[in-house]
């Protein structure tokens, strides 16, 4: 009898246990694959519902593909072809920039663009362009021309003859953006795997289970969001299979001393591979140019090439003539994820049974973001039934930044804590205090350029040359690592081998 009690003891345990394992594993209701921009969007969105949450990203931080390396620009909406995806998310994305900006703490401004017109037999596709704006929604176009065009923008090129005028045209911090985003998501209840490439998804009874570094997350929906291998994750799940060409730009910044050369965001026609090379100053006040675009094989190909720059300069040239090259404080290379075939459009939506595709999202990506997670979200609450959190906090505030403070809240804070008067990048007047919050926070900061795309130290004119040490030092201390774990970018991007003495020759 003894022996039987034992026995009935031993499997209820394994029984209990093993259930236990089975209803303790977690399903989220929605998975977000992708931490850019749309991604990030989307996980915000979400999290404004009573939804368990997740996102995952390949690399090691949000925001380390398309967009950390594109043009910063909210396009007003005018070039996108009337009745597509591209037209109505880039105009109500556009719309929902400046109020988000207010919410999330990051850095907009509505300064205007021109796309300029050089020959007056062009001017019926200058029109054209108004008009396709127009019915896109877009509001206050006009055609400029003479003395109005040359008065609004000194610096012009004098073959200019007229230009498109867009007032609603805006600029942004796409770093600051995205990682607003994303904190505001964490803030939420949303939670985030970093260095988690997704390398398998099924679908098995009414659950999506994917495979993503090392670890099995299932999920009653899934979001697409992928940028340049977005069609991979969605051919993994849907029988009409999508190929994305990865589309290059360069781009070469120049130093603060040229961001007054320009207003405005300045445009020429655009042609067949997108809005051409622009000229535009940046909300941290540099000068911006570029970007090119040629079509790559390579996913990861984000060189720069000496053919690109040149090219990228000579157009730029054509617009803002003897631009000061000299002053180039960094050139770089964004890939943008282009669709392969005749249909210039954005896939948004569900494109399976609780699959969510966000795929092709190139220029206007950045500026219809907003709209675009906005809409996924709502599409996914639908769905699922649910309902809005009455805790949901749409306010995040960003790291306070010791240069744009006057001397008396400089003061304050550094009373407060002393960290904040030790000046870590000299350029840019970064202190320890904010590269200490920027590791705290989540998701916060594990490399140096995680660290640099939230309080700039290193974009400055030494590019981390006097700071990134010092940077790493910080780095380092906070997160309990040695100095030569850590990484420029994730990956292999280690910037320390190991000791002097210590290296065999």
């Amino acid at each position: 009898m003894q022996k039987t009690t034992q026995i009935f003891c031993v499997l209820f345990c394994m029984a209990f246990l093993f259930g236990k394992g089975v209803h303790s594993k977690m399903i989220y209701d929605a998975i977000v694959i992708g931490g850019g921009a749309v991604g990030c969007a989307t996980a915000r969105e979400l999290s404004r519902y009573d939804l368990r949450l997740a996102l995952c990203e390949k690399g090691e931080d949000v925001c380390v593909g398309t967009s950390k390396a594109n043009s910063a620009i909210v396009h007003a909406g005018f070039d996108a072809v009337p009745g597509t995806k591209k037209a109505h998310f880039n105009v109500a994305g556009s719309r929902m920039m400046e109020r988000l900006s207010q919410e999330l703490d990051f850095p907009y401004k509505r300064n205007g663009a021109l796309v300029l017109c050089f020959n007056e037999k062009d001017l019926p596709q200058l029109e054209e362009l108004r008009e396709r704006g127009e019915k896109n929604g877009v509001e206050g176009l006009r055609i400029v021309s003479g003395d109005e065009l040359h008065a609004l923008e000194s610096a012009l090129s004098p073959e200019a003859v007229a230009a498109l005028y867009a007032p609603t045209s805006a600029i942004v911090c796409p770093f600051a953006m995205t990682i607003a985003l994303a904190e505001n998501a964490a803030q939420n209840g949303a939670e985030f795997f970093m260095d988690t490439p997704v390398t398998a998804i099924t679908c098995r009874n009414g659950l999506y289970e994917i495979t993503a570094g090392g670890r099995i997350l299932q999920a009653r929906t899934v979001v697409n969001a992928a940028g340049v291998y977005s069609d991979a994750l969605h051919n993994m799940v849907c029988e009409h299979k999508l190929s994305i060409v990865p589309r290059s730009g360069e781009y070469c910044l120049l130093d603060k001393k040229d961001g007054h050369l320009v207003e405005r965001t300045v445009f020429q026609l655009p042609g067949k591979f997108g809005k051409g090379v622009l000229v535009t100053p940046t909300v941290h006040g540099n000068l911006l140019i570029g970007p090119t675009a040629v079509d790559r094989s390579d996913k990861d190909a984000t060189n720069t090439t000496a053919d690109g720059l040149a090219y990228a300069t000579a157009m730029a040239e054509r617009s803002v003539p003897n631009l000061p090259m000299r002053d180039t404080i960094t050139s770089f290379c964004g890939l943008r994820a282009h669709l392969e075939g005749d249909a210039d459009d954005f896939i948004i939506g569900e494109s399976a049974d609780g699959f969510f595709d966000a795929v092709g999202i190139e220029s206007p990506g950045l500026s219809s973001a907003p709209a675009i997670g906005q809409y996924l979200a709502q599409c996914i609450a639908q769905k699922l039934d649910a309902t809005e959190k009455l805790t949901f906090a749409p306010q995040r505030r960003d790291i306070p930044h010791l240069r744009e403070l006057p001397l008396e809240q400089r003061q304050a804070l550094v009373q407060e804590n002393a960290a904040y008067g030790n000046i870590i990048c000299r350029c840019e007047q970064i202190s320890e205090g904010e590269i200490v919050d920027a590791i705290h926070r989540l998701p916060g900061a594990r490399s140096l350029d995680g660290v640099k795309r939230r309080v700039r130290a290193g974009m400055g004119r030494c590019q981390g040359g006097f700071c990134a040490p010092r940077v790493m030092e910080i780095l380092s201390r906070e997160l309990g690592i040695a100095q030569t774990e850590l990484t420029k970018s994730g990956g292999d991007s280690r910037l320390l081998v190991g000791y002097t003495k210590e290296v065999q020759e």
